[in-house]
């Protein structure tokens, strides 16, 4: 079974899982710090690994020992392309760790105005409180991010009151 797997996997893939002490065998595998492959290959941005990883069918929502997947460490890294990939590929946008803090509150706390705004343009949740009760734009740290999250919300809330979400029954 070792070598079945481990041929299905690229050169490149195999060799980074072994030297990292993860095995082919077991994609899904937790390490020190409850660390997977995918996370540990996000944390050190390596896209060919974590495309191989996917594709493999790995579980993209294990959680660490802290509580965070593999898109906490793509936001912590600034990776806007493993944030696309993840995303894309079906990981909890909105995953809230032991403390209850989501990549949303970490870059708003951050203050990383762009990152918020990908964030949210995926669907990623604004009212999520994390144990201490704060959402995201209480951990704002800079006006602009404050603003971006308050302009969020209101065209949430504009669009939840709007005819268009009206049954059709009601319309006149």
């Amino acid at each position: 079974m070792f070598m079945s797997q481990t041929l299905s996997l690229s050169e490149t893939t195999s060799r980074w899982l072994l030297a990292n002490g993860y095995t082919p065998v077991n994609l899904d595998c937790q390490r020190e710090n409850g660390d997977t492959a995918l996370m540990k290959a996000t944390r050190q941005k390596e896209l060919t690994v974590v495309k191989e990883l996917i594709d493999r069918g790995v579980n993209l929502n294990l959680r660490n020992d802290d509580g965070n997947n593999a898109l906490w460490y793509a936001g912590f890294g600034n990776d806007y392309i493993l944030l696309d990939l993840l995303i894309n590929s079906g990981i909890n946008i909105n995953n809230q760790n032991d403390h209850g803090a989501t990549v949303l509150m970490y870059a708003a706390s951050a203050g990383k105005e762009e990152m918020v705004q990908f964030l949210l343009s995926y669907g990623a949740d604004t009212d999520l409180k994390n144990i201490d009760d704060f959402k995201p734009i209480d951990f704002a740290s800079t006006v602009e991010v404050w603003r971006i999250l308050k302009n969020a919300k209101n065209s949430e809330t504009r669009q939840a009151e709007s005819p268009a979400n009206e049954p059709l029954l009601f319309r006149s």
